[in-house]
């Protein structure tokens, strides 16, 4: 998606290549000393759903989602779980492999596009979770054709993602407090965004200013085939303008940078 931004030899298909192997490895070392290894791309998210639904609907009187609550939650927190895990991954993605990056003949964007990747993979791998909690809430779901739209939810979030990564990446080399910046930025965000709750549930202008978050209406596509009502067109056509353009901004930055980075490294 982003050879061209960077502008460096070699052929797509080496690329792609290079980009899969890569992600692999980030995968395997991830999970090798663990004795579950996979299971944890599950259990992971299932414990966060099952403590979120407890303490919104147990202990709480929530006023916020549709029901199935779990489902609705699900539906947001497992997407959220993969955009939280590679942008905390973009502030390290070239000081983890300096020797690397400096050293290759591949395009840098490929360490911005595995991580995009092997954190894609682990969130495709947690989808069994939201399957299994549809299935066993099903009298209250409402399967609807609206869930055709789920592929393109990944294809804008994905899409965003590396469009971030190629800003965050390199900026987190030249100024390194940016690092621990992200990470408040991404806590207030968690709840600047419609996980647990809709968008919908907003008071007075908050909806339309709720749009300006692209991920509001990635989540809103997310959720529409289990929730039709959360259908919003202003958010998707805004998430949707947005995330493409952050990827361009993201493309034109990570040019421009790409040097001072690796003279940095």
């Amino acid at each position: 998606m982003t050879t061209a931004a960077v502008g460096a030899p070699g052929s797509p298909r080496r690329y792609l290549h290079s980009l899969w192997l890569l992600s692999v490895r980030d995968l395997r070392v991830r999970y090798a000393t663990s004795a579950l290894g996979y299971l944890w791309s599950v259990l992971d998210p299932l414990v966060m759903s099952v403590i979120y639904w407890f303490v919104f609907t147990q202990v709480f009187q929530r006023t916020v989602g549709d029901e199935p609550y779990v489902v609705f939650l699900i539906c947001a927190l497992l997407p959220w779980v993969w955009f939280n895990a590679a942008v905390t991954d973009f502030t390290r993605a070239f000081n983890k492999d300096a020797r690397l990056v400096r050293s290759t003949a591949i395009p840098r964007s490929i360490w911005v596009n595995r991580i995009v990747l092997s954190k894609g993979v682990e969130f495709l791998c947690s989808l069994p979770v939201l399957i299994a909690f549809a299935l066993l809430t099903r009298p209250l779901v409402d399967v609807n054709p609206l869930i055709l739209l789920f592929p393109v939810a990944v294809l804008l979030q994905t899409i965003l993602l590396v469009g971030l990564g190629l800003l965050v990446a390199p900026l987190c080399v030249l100024w390194g407090d940016l690092e621990r910046t992200t990470r408040v930025i991404l806590r207030a965000l968690f709840y600047a965004s419609p996980v647990i709750y809709g968008v919908s549930d907003l008071p007075g202008i908050f909806p339309q200013l709720a749009a300006f978050n692209p991920l509001s209406g990635i989540f809103a596509l997310y959720r529409v085939g289990f929730f039709p009502e959360q259908w919003d067109t202003f958010a998707i056509v805004m998430s949707a303008a947005m995330s493409v353009g952050i990827l361009a901004l993201g493309m034109v930055v990570f040019r421009r940078l790409e040097r001072p980075v690796l003279k940095e490294l």
